[in-house]
Parts: structure tokens; C-alpha cells; sequence
């Protein structure tokens, strides 16, 4: 959740959805010194490939409400945002956030990869979908983790 508190602080502060690039850095490194010039920009990268920003001539733009984010007086994001998340954690955060602790989440996810022969990934995502949690976001992610049709893994 910290990652969408650092990723809509700039939009909140601006009052808009969309912002040029660099004003987005300025706003996370300068504006709040919540990062280095390279580190805003790192997260931006981690943010487009959590689907939570989206690039467009320049600019960026915010795939999600940014006025429904609380940020919480003194909040200061830890650097481990600038770590991507596979899709399968990025999953897993999701089920874990709607209560489910997380060894028994990953218990229920090896039990369904192994009776119905797919990818972790697609695992977690059928165990969410059983639980009524929506993984929208993540499912292209997931996609991607597939093999191509006729290949093997």
C-alpha cells in the first residue's frame, strides 16, 4: 500500500491525474525528499510495471483514484519500493491485504499448482479469484509469466 501512497502524493499535491515526468521527480525528491532525482525516477519504473502508472508523451498519469489515498501525517516511503515484485507477489500482497495470513495463503496456492498443474502465478490468482479478492490489476502481469502456446515449462 505505501507504494500507491508514494506514487499519489504528487498527484495530491498537484490537484490532477496527469503531471509531466519531471515534475512528478521534483515533487518526490525535492518537494517532499522522499528520494534521490534517480531514485523518483526508479519509481516510476516500478510503478508502470505495477500498473499503477501509466506513460504517455512525457507525462505520467495515475491508473488509479489518487483522492481515495490517505497519506498519513509524517509518512515517509521506505526505499524497498524500488524493488520490483513478481507478479506472483504482487498476487500475494493482494490476498494477504483481504486477511488471509500469508502461510496459509501460500499453503492453499502449492495445494491448487499441483491438483490443477499450472503456475504459481495462476495459482494465486484462481485462490484470490475463489476468495472474491480482485487481482484486475495484476492479471497482465500474470499473463506474461505463461509459456507460449504448444511450449513447455
Amino acid at each position: 500500500m505505501s507504494l500507491r501512497v508514494a506514487v499519489a502524493a504528487p498527484f495530491r499535491g498537484a490537484g490532477t491525474h496527469r503531471m509531466e515526468e519531471s515534475a512528478f521527480v521534483v515533487a518526490l525528491s525535492l518537494d517532499r525528499n522522499w528520494f534521490s532525482p534517480d531514485q523518483a525516477k526508479r519509481l516510476i519504473d516500478v510503478a508502470v510495471g505495477e500498473g499503477l502508472l501509466a506513460r504517455t508523451d512525457g507525462d505520467v498519469e495515475a491508473t488509479f483514484p489518487v483522492e481515495s489515498i490517505e497519506i498519513p501525517e509524517g509518512f515517509a516511503p521506505d526505499e524497498a519500493l524500488l524493488a520490483e515484485r513478481s507478479p506472483f507477489e504482487r498476487v500475494l500482497d493482494r490476498i494477504v491485504a483481504e486477511g488471509i495470513e500469508k502461510r496459509v495463503a501460500v499453503a492453499r496456492i502449492n495445494e491448487l499448482q499441483g491438483r490443477l498443474g499450472v503456475t504459481i502465478e495462476v495459482a494465486a490468482v484462481v485462490l484470490a479469484r475463489r476468495e472474491g479478492i480482485d487481482v484486475t490489476e495484476e492479471l497482465s502481469a500474470v499473463r506474461g509469466t505463461l509459456p507460449e502456446t504448444g511450449e513447455k515449462r
